[in-house]
């Protein structure tokens, strides 16, 4: 007889069950998209480098960082998706760098063309962003797709904590952060935020208040939990190299997820409960697993202690 998990039941809300229930048992698969933007971090409007701990090309497909046009990355993607995940429907995800760093009529001409790609199959749009490039006539934008696509806004928070924040030279502040999800009370984008548990200099204690923070806001509807990892073509992998910091081990993040999970609003999608780069750029931790074997290690654990997402909320 097989485990809840391998019946596809777990203790949280998972992205893939969502998207299974919302689009009536079809299979739904992201196609990401580089559209060629960068950060304010990177350009020199507000640092230089980027975050201490980011390599573009270790969260983006070889297909996008090959292909040189929007169409064709998203027709190579979708026919990817179709051949290698029998997906039925799509998608559109601008993931790479800042994807809302640009003048909204230029935004527009690039999301209108994605959009145009095999439009009959793609079902939602996807935009990753930072908080301080973002204002209300790129909401009223992004919102003006919600009448054909579900649209959601990734937005990095990374860390609640300002001297975290300025270490990893992300050249943004919480505060900003938060006034950014407060333009979107009552929008019709849905929210997702992206988290890095594993800053050495963070306790636990620490960590787990990103939770409480995150339950604040009735608009995020979505979040992906990240382990700090560390990657070649990163500054964090040079100072890593140089001078070795604690990291976690798998057994250690998959304890710090069963605390937090119990914490977080019931409502709340959990896209991603880790991230981790491809081997070839990936420096440390290295579990000795491929994707697949680390999820199912985690939720077979989290079955195993009985956690259950917002079984210690209280709002």
């Amino acid at each position: 007889m097989g485990t809840q998990v391998d019946l596809g039941i777990k203790g949280y809300k998972n992205y893939g069950t969502h998207l299974r229930e919302k689009y009536n048992g079809q299979r739904v698969f992201k196609t990401i998209v580089d559209g060629g933007f960068t950060c304010p971090n990177r350009d020199g409007s507000k640092g230089y480098g980027g975050c201490t701990y980011c390599n573009v090309d270790s969260f983006t497909p070889e297909i996008s960082r090959k292909m040189p046009t929007i169409r064709e990355q998203l027709e190579k993607g979708m026919e990817r998706g179709k051949n290698f995940y029998k997906a039925d429907k799509f998608i559109v995800y601008f993931q790479p760098n800042t994807n809302t760093y640009a003048p909204v009529h230029y935004l527009k001409m690039m999301y209108d063309e994605a959009l145009s790609v095999n439009p009959e199959d793609v079902v939602g749009f996807s935009v990753g962003t930072r908080p301080d490039c973002i204002d209300a006539e790129k909401v009223a934008l992004l919102e003006s797709y919600t009448d054909r696509y579900d649209v959601d806004l990734e937005m990095g928070m990374e860390s609640i904590y300002d001297e975290t924040l300025n270490q990893i030279n992300r050249g943004c502040s919480h505060g900003e952060f938060v006034e950014a999800v407060k333009l979107l009370e009552n929008s019709k984008l849905d929210l997702c935020v992206h988290t890095i548990f594993g800053f050495p200099w963070e306790t636990k204690e620490m960590m787990l208040g990103y939770i409480h923070e995150i339950n604040r806001f009735p608009q995020i509807k979505f979040v992906k939990f990240h382990h700090l990892h560390i990657v070649e073509g990163s500054i964090m992998g040079v100072k890593y190299k140089k001078e070795p910091f604690k990291l976690f081990t798998l057994e250690e993040y998959t304890d710090l997820l069963c605390e937090l999970i119990p914490l977080l609003r019931p409502d709340i999608v959990i896209q991603r409960l880790f991230g981790i780069s491809d081997w070839d750029l990936l420096i440390a931790p290295n579990w000795g697993l491929n994707k697949s074997s680390i999820q199912t290690y985690i939720d077979k654990e989290i079955e195993k202690r009985g956690v259950v997402q917002g079984s210690a909320y209280f709002s």
